[in-house]
Parts: C-alpha cells; structure tokens; sequence
C-alpha cells in the first residue's frame, strides 16, 4: 500500500475524502536543501517560485527555512507575508502589475520590481513619487535563448511577452538611472519552465553577465544577478540533472561576479513533494476504449489537458487480476477532461489511485468549472496529517452572488 512519509494513503481518503492533494513536508524541506548546498559558499538567495504551490503552509514551510519568495501579483504578496515570509525577500515579477499592486509592495518593503516594459517603469516611477518612496527595481531582460521546453512554458525567445528586449536594455537602465524615485538594484531574466539541461541556463547566466559588466562600466552597479528559475523534474522518464550539476553550470557562467545571485525555483522544490489523490467511481467500456472514471478531473489538475502533460498513476493498493489499458478520465463535461491516457492497471470501482509528481501547478491551476468545489490539501509530517485547506462547499460557490428578481 502506499504511503505519504509515514501515513497510507487509504487512511488519508478515508479521513479526508477524494479528490485531495498530499504533500509531504519533508521532500519539501529536502529539494530546498539541494539548492542551498549547491550554493553554499556563494552570497546568494533562493526565491521560491510562489506561483507553482501557494499554499500558506508550504510557503510557511520555505519560510522558516529562509527562503525568499518570487511572487507574480498582490495576492501571492499577501499570501507570503500571511505564511511570514519577509518581504525583504520578495522579488516581484510579471508583465501587468497594476497601481494598486505596486503600492502594496513599495508599502510592504519588497527586495524587488521586476520590470518587463519601459510603460511599467514610469508607473511604478509615478507611484513611487505619489508614495514619496523609492522603488528598488531590475529590468527582466529577454536573453533570447530557448530553454527548449514546452512552448506555453518558453519565456526567454524574443516573440514570448516576458521581459524587455535585449538590445533595450541598456538604454532602458539609463532612463531608470535618471529618475529621482527609482533605485537600481538588480538584473534578472527567467528563459522557462520544466527545462531538463543546464546548458540554455547557463548562456541566459553569460549573456545576463556580459549585460552586468557593461553597465558597470557606464557608472551602474548591480547588486544582484537574477538567473530565474525553470529547473525540471522527473514526470515519466526524464532525467533532469542534480540540483548542484544544474546549478553549478549557473555560477561558472557567472565566475568572477560580485553581485549577490537569485534563483527562483518552484517546481524542482514542491512538484515531486505532492500527488493527487483520487477514487474510481466507474469503469466504462465504450467498443474499443476503456475507461477509468474518477472523482478527480481537469478542474483539479490541469496539466494534461493544457500542456498533454504525463503523470505518473499508481494504485494505492495492488489488486490481483488482469492488467488492461485504460484512459483515466474526470466527470467534467468536456473531451478533454482526462488525467492520464492509456495506462495499464489493474483497477476497479472504489480502488484509491495516487497522480504523482502534482505537488506544482496542481491546485493553483484548479477551478470551480462545473461549479466543482475545490479538493482539499493535505500536509503530511512524519505521522502527522493536516489539512492546510478545507474541500470547499457547494454553497461558497455562490455565496457571493445575487439572484436578481425580475
């Protein structure tokens, strides 16, 4: 039977129900550490990547780890100052931040404003001055280097809306250094997601170097170096390399740079901590296609119906009998509701299965389509369980509407 650090997932749907993710707080804490030992020695600071799994008690968990956080709105903000992350530490990315976003961080004290167009400086300069504060800002800059992944996932090419062109930047950090309300701090870029080779990182690393050095000689000094984040992980058959592998091609690229060095890993830290758990309802033949249909589906865990993503899924509890291939499918009412597509199992009605590796851009992608309550999420410590969030409610649905009476 398989277990959750300590805990059998059979106890845990019992407890809690299905559909629900699990994490374990452990592989949590050890992919973190990866990445501070590959780094160690070095002045530098490792930013989570809130967007990959932002709930309060794995941010809390990275938290007081000393983790920074790279958050991509007002509400990841809130989020990780409610977990007590430091604000000091919070490096603020995206291309649309409106005013009210802006305030908020200038008012919270953030490390960082990463900012992705020339439009964005002057309302983040405008802001400022209206705060009489001044806004420490990087330029993310667009290397122009395919990270070779999954095109929705590749932010680093030149026709991606992400950061500003290389050839600008330069003259984009000339205008920032005229304006009274703007502190220069930084540099950043982030090329994309899921990347199974350190080599794109690393030319994104030297390009964002040889950037660094040219602006130092125009009197505009850096105090940190953003390289992103974007380090794969092991769904099927991949085979990413270690964390100090990976990271290490990083700092040779950036050898002789004084500037303190961020990277902003989300998926490499949270993905393989968490999986979804889910019950068969109904097993349908249809001629030639079988089916496993389970109470999980599309609004719980996207990936596959966006990106045709692979996940691993294992029973919980092995059953004897003939192995047959099915397609995994939810009870959504669309053709491309499906959680996995022609896996061999051994399963039948009320048989537990476990959708590994959906520790990242599982419940922070999930929705209420269908008028679907969201899962319940599980945080397993040992032999501990909590729930760090409830199953929501029919009911909370719609709590906030109205029925007009005509």
């Amino acid at each position: 039977m398989l277990h959750a650090e300590a805990v059998s997932l059979h106890a845990l749907a019992r407890r809690f129900g299905t559909p629900c993710f699990v994490y374990s707080r452990a592989a949590i804490e050890t992919s973190y550490r990866a990445f501070a030992q590959s780094l160690a020695g070095r002045d530098a600071l490792i930013c989570y990547s809130v967007k990959a799994n932002s709930n309060l008690s794995v941010l809390a968990v990275l938290a007081r780890m000393g983790a920074g956080f790279d958050i991509v709105s007002g509400g990841e903000l809130a989020r990780v100052l409610a977990a007590g992350g430091e604000a000091c530490k919070v490096i603020f990315s995206g291309v649309g931040k409106t005013e009210t976003e802006i305030a908020a961080a200038l008012r919270a004290g953030i490390r960082c404003l990463n900012l992705e167009s020339e439009d964005e400086l002057e309302r983040v300069a405008s802001v400022a001055a209206r705060l009489r504060k001044r806004a420490p800002i990087a330029f993310r800059v667009n290397p122009d280097i395919d990270a070779k992944t999954h095109p929705y996932i590749s932010t680093g090419l030149r026709s991606t809306k992400f950061g500003v062109p290389y050839a600008d930047a330069t003259r984009l950090y000339r205008i920032a250094s005229r304006l009274r309300h703007v502190e220069i701090v930084g540099v950043g870029c982030h090329i994309g997601s899921q990347m199974l080779d350190a080599a794109p990182l690393a030319a994104a690393a030297r390009r964002i170097a040889a950037l660094a050095e040219s602006l130092s000689r125009r009197g505009i000094r850096l105090r940190h170096i953003d390289i992103g984040g974007g380090m794969g992980i092991r769904y099927r058959n991949e085979k990413p390399p270690p964390v100090d592998r990976f990271v290490g091609r990083c700092l040779r690229a950036l050898s002789g740079r004084n500037e303190t060095l961020i990277v902003d890993p989300g998926r490499a830290i949270v993905g393989n901590a968490g999986l979804l758990l889910t019950r068969i309802e109904y097993v349908k033949v249809s001629g030639s296609k079988r089916f496993l249909i389970v109470d999980a589906a599309m609004n719980d865990l996207l990936r596959p119906a966006l990106y045709q993503a692979w996940h691993e899924v294992v029973p919980v509890r092995k059953s004897r009998g003939r192995a047959v291939v099915y397609d995994v499918v939810g009870p959504i009412c669309e053709s491309g509701d499906f959680l996995a597509r022609r896996r061999k199992l051994v399963a039948k009605p009320g048989d537990l299965l476990a959708i590994l590796s959906a520790g990242a851009y599982g419940m922070v992608l999930s929705s209420n389509y269908n008028s679907r309550p969201r899962a319940a999420e599980i945080l397993v410590d040992r032999r501990k369980t909590h729930r760090v969030r409830r199953r929501e409610r029919v009911d909370q649905l719609f709590a906030d509407e109205a029925v007009i009476r005509l």
